[in-house]
């Protein structure tokens, strides 16, 4: 096997920084859908769930750029890095959380046996890619 994929402190930064990731996109996804689920209205299943991943998108950007912040950077900088290095990252994580939402209960609905599998289809969709990007480019959201 290629060497390439064998990189133990890369798979554990990866692993750190798909985490903080993943906080990021829970926070605004999960809000956005817990919203309108306890909210009367007339959307599609389709649209909360798009709304739930534009609001993914937002606050993993937001949490990736504070983040940045806190280790120095100034905010166009850490703005820019927070939209550029993990975006792909983000869709991945989105799509794999609304994904498993969807064919477990039907629609945008949270329960509380659907949090945890929905997180866990999240953290492993862009895991590889965040290592592959780390590895070959050496760059990571950190």
């Amino acid at each position: 096997m290629n060497q390439f994929w064998k990189n133990k402190t890369n798979w554990i930064k990866s692993a750190h920084n798909t985490k903080w990731c993943l906080i990021g996109c829970a926070i605004g996804d999960f809000g956005t859908i817990a919203y309108f689920q306890f909210t009367p209205h007339e959307l599609s299943v389709f649209t909360v769930m798009l709304l739930a991943m534009m609001n993914g998108l937002l606050t993993s950007i937001m949490l990736e750029t504070i983040i940045l912040l806190r280790d120095g950077f100034d905010v166009k900088h850490a703005l820019k890095t927070a939209l550029g290095m993990s975006f792909i990252s983000m869709l991945a994580m989105e799509i794999a959380m609304n994904t498993t939402d969807y064919l477990l209960t039907g629609g945008a609905i949270l329960n509380w046996w659907v949090i945890p599998i929905a997180l866990l289809a999240g953290f492993l969709a862009p895991w590889p890619y965040n290592y592959w990007r780390l590895e070959k480019y050496k760059k990571s959201c950190h």
